[in-house]
């Protein structure tokens, strides 16, 4: 339903790589809602996914930009408040990259070079990107920076890896510059911990079918698909969440509060047993 929550506002969206990724579905959500959109991804991203069509569909330009890379950071928020001819109302960073993950290691046996660079990619990004917004003074009194995280950072899930460590720093950040810039600016930082979520970078994840059959399991309501974490996104956008900082949000249809489920004690409980 479009209803105009972000009509006049302007946002930056990292990481839409298909019609999969949550950062796609919020640029859609978004876009009904009113907003103005700049679309920004790695080079690498840019070349193997399908933003250009997303950038048609929303008529939003399409700005690489490495996020490891501050030079590529003020040239993408620069070029972006030319296009807007102003600041930036809000920011989805939705980045995540698990080297180790990708080649194999366990965690147990961490390639330390490659943890680092996971670890710049998927949390230290954001302290990048927030330190360029504030440098440039981009962001609007009342903006509002979103991050995608998964509660791996607080419980552990062996096969998440090192990219739980990512999600903890991700928070982490988020927090300590969202006092921050709350004190600067009224700039409001948050991370959006989603259920797990079929996405092309999400299915990378050894056991990643068991995850999303156990969180569907587990969550009283089911697991948040990824159309409803586009429409919570929409919400911390807009003007109706603005005392809302530094703030993990669960949006996981409650599987976060859920010791067990009847769901699950059946499937354990032998046939005829009551």
């Amino acid at each position: 339903m479009a209803n105009n929550l972000l009509a006049g506002k302007k946002g930056i969206i990292f990481g839409a790589l298909d019609e999969k990724s949550i950062a796609w579905k919020t640029a859609l959500a978004c876009h009904a809602q009113g907003a103005q959109i700049v679309l920004s991804n790695a080079p690498v991203a840019l070349r193997m996914g399908e933003i250009n069509k997303l950038s048609e569909l929303i008529g939003a330009p399409v700005i690489g930009a490495d996020v490891t890379n501050m030079d590529d950071l003020k040239k993408l928020f620069e070029e972006s408040m030319a296009h807007f001819g102003g600041k930036v109302d809000f920011v989805l960073h939705s980045i995540g990259m698990g080297i180790n993950v990708r080649k194999g290691k366990h965690y147990t046996e961490l390639n330390y070079e490659w943890h680092q660079k996971t670890l710049d990619i998927s949390a230290t990004s954001l302290h990048r990107v927030l330190r360029t917004a504030w440098e440039l003074d981009a962001l609007s009194e009342w903006g509002s920076v979103v991050a995608l995280s998964y509660i791996a950072a607080q419980r552990v899930f062996p096969d998440y890896n090192e990219m739980a460590d990512a999600k903890a720093l991700l928070e982490s950040t988020a927090r300590s510059f969202g006092y921050h810039y709350g004190v600067r600016n009224k700039v409001r930082v948050n991370t959006i911990s989603q259920s797990p979520t079929r996405t092309t970078a999400g299915s990378g994840v050894k056991g990643f079918d068991a995850f999303v059959d156990y969180a569907e399991k587990m969550s009283p309501l089911g697991n948040a698909l990824a159309e409803d974490c586009a429409n919570y996104c929409v919400f911390m956008f807009s003007d109706l969440s603005r005392y809302i900082t530094m703030q993990n949000l669960f949006h996981d249809g409650g599987f976060s509060y859920t010791g067990v489920s009847q769901a699950i004690v059946d499937t354990m409980m032998p046939s005829g047993d009551e």
